[in-house]
């Protein structure tokens, strides 16, 4: 091989290796550019302060007049409650917006969660998962899964059986996981 060409592909590789460098980087920092997440009790918040604490995270998008989010809640707060102390929690995101928190309080009352949960409007939600997905949103319930050092390994729009993703879980860490 000429010297030229060895200098060529070292370059490539130089360039390749820090072009990497940076979307890791990028990706790193999207969720410190996404706002308009909020606690219920108005403080802001950051998505990125519920993830890769070496557990599961399990979020749900919901919206309190959503049929399937008020069918299928309880069954997320017991996953929370048998997971939480171990190897899993839920987040809820509620995409009532400011003009229906009043609605999304009283879905959290009505259906006992004890989960966190976090409210926005439907176009920072929808923002939020077309940059952690490449996805548009489709709508509620929508569900995304983070391995316990904070990565996104699954999305799914729709209702998914907590069952489900106890053996997602198993069958991506190799261990035992708490199940009902």
């Amino acid at each position: 091989m000429s010297k030229s060409c060895i200098s060529n592909t070292f370059f490539v590789r130089i360039f390749t290796f820090f072009s990497l460098l940076g979307l890791l980087f990028l990706s790193s920092q999207v969720f410190a550019e996404i706002k308009g997440f909020q606690d219920f009790k108005g403080k802001s918040q950051k998505i990125e302060n519920y993830l890769g604490k070496g557990k599961w995270t399990v979020v749900m998008i919901w919206r309190s007049d959503c049929h399937v989010c008020n069918h299928e809640a309880h069954k997320y707060v017991d996953f929370h409650m048998i997971h939480s102390d171990t190897d899993a929690t839920v987040l809820g995101i509620s995409s009532d917006g400011e003009n229906r928190k009043k609605e999304a309080e009283k879905f959290i009352v009505k259906h006992s969660v004890d989960f966190p949960n976090l409210i926005a409007e439907p176009e920072t939600i929808d923002g939020f998962h077309q940059e952690m997905t490449g996805l548009n949103f489709i709508g509620t319930p929508s569900f995304l899964i983070y391995s316990p050092t904070g990565e996104l390994k699954a999305a799914q729009a729709g209702p998914v059986p907590t069952a489900l993703i106890e053996d997602f879980m198993k069958k991506n860490t190799g261990k035992k996981v708490a199940k009902k």
